[in-house]
């Protein structure tokens, strides 16, 4: 089952530094598969990103969770994130403007 429609994947890429944004709308069960997820994928690689839990403070309801890479992992990160975006069934990401 795919589930693009229940999260929201965003990538971000710059020199140095790539983050994958993962937005729901604060559903506790999706944010539980999130951060198992990323466990799941920090063990397997052995990598260790920044990861940021975010809530909207005008809105409980709009959440999101960021992996961020800066220099010392950005190249292995493209892995980290399509691992993690596997583990949540994700085919794809947004596409941003």
């Amino acid at each position: 089952m795919d589930k693009c429609n229940k999260i929201k994947a965003h990538v971000r890429m710059e020199e140095k530094y790539e983050r994958l944004s993962l937005s729901f709308d604060g559903n506790q069960s999706l944010k539980e598969e999130i951060f198992h997820a990323i466990e799941t994928v920090k063990k397997e690689t052995g990598l260790n990103p920044m990861v940021i839990d975010r809530v909207a403070e005008h809105d409980p309801k709009i959440q999101s969770v960021s992996i961020e890479c800066t220099e010392e992992d950005c190249r292995n990160c493209g892995v980290f994130f399509t691992k993690v975006l596997h583990e949540l069934q994700i085919d794809k990401c947004e596409e941003d403007v």
